[in-house]
């Protein structure tokens, strides 16, 4: 959500989670693609649980900002995202929209939003992966080329090609028209 909510504009969390779009996307990416990936806990409504997180996203008085979310995503992105998306490779399920909070992320290391607005990436790894982003015009599987972070999801074609599709989405249509096709 943080990546994607940056680039069409928004600068805090609780804005995000006012956004319709951006729920569904966010909420979409939790029940078809993260819970999928997650063993049972002994009694605990996940489903549940996904509404507390969506609700305490969206209390303006935490006042938490998007950028903070999405700092040192060099560290976040391989514990986080990345196993769901290694999980659902290996199970044979959807990875669109992992695929795509990648590509969000690739698309905000180049720096400017969807309205051209200048973009700070705030990680310690952020020269290196802004200059893999800047060096993505036509080769777009170059910032997830990076094995130490994605490993062998770079050479992964299922992979490479949801990445490269929601990129390009993401450069010619914007965040917001990308998250109406991805839902």
């Amino acid at each position: 959500m943080a990546y994607l909510g940056l680039l069409a504009g928004y600068e805090y969390v609780h804005e995000a989670c006012a956004d319709p779009l951006l729920v569904r996307m966010l909420s979409a990416y939790l029940s078809a693609e993260a819970t999928p990936s997650l063993r049972p806990v002994p009694g605990m409504d996940l489903a549940e649980y996904q509404r507390q997180v969506v609700e305490r996203f969206a209390n303006p008085a935490v006042r938490d900002t998007l950028a903070r979310l999405a700092v040192d995503s060099s560290d976040r992105m391989p514990k986080f995202v990345l196993p769901v998306i290694r999980e659902n490779l290996a199970a044979g399920r959807p990875i669109r929209i992992g695929a795509l909070i990648v590509a969000s992320w690739a698309r905000f290391a180049e720096g400017v939003d969807d309205l051209g607005r200048p973009l700070a990436l705030v990680d310690r790894r952020s020269r290196e992966l802004q200059d893999r982003a800047a060096r993505q015009a036509g080769a777009s599987s170059r910032f997830v080329e990076l094995r130490d972070l994605f490993g062998d999801l770079g050479a992964d074609r299922r992979f490479v090609d949801a990445y490269s599709q929601a990129l390009d989405s993401l450069r010619t249509l914007g965040a917001r028209a990308t998250m109406e096709r991805w839902t």
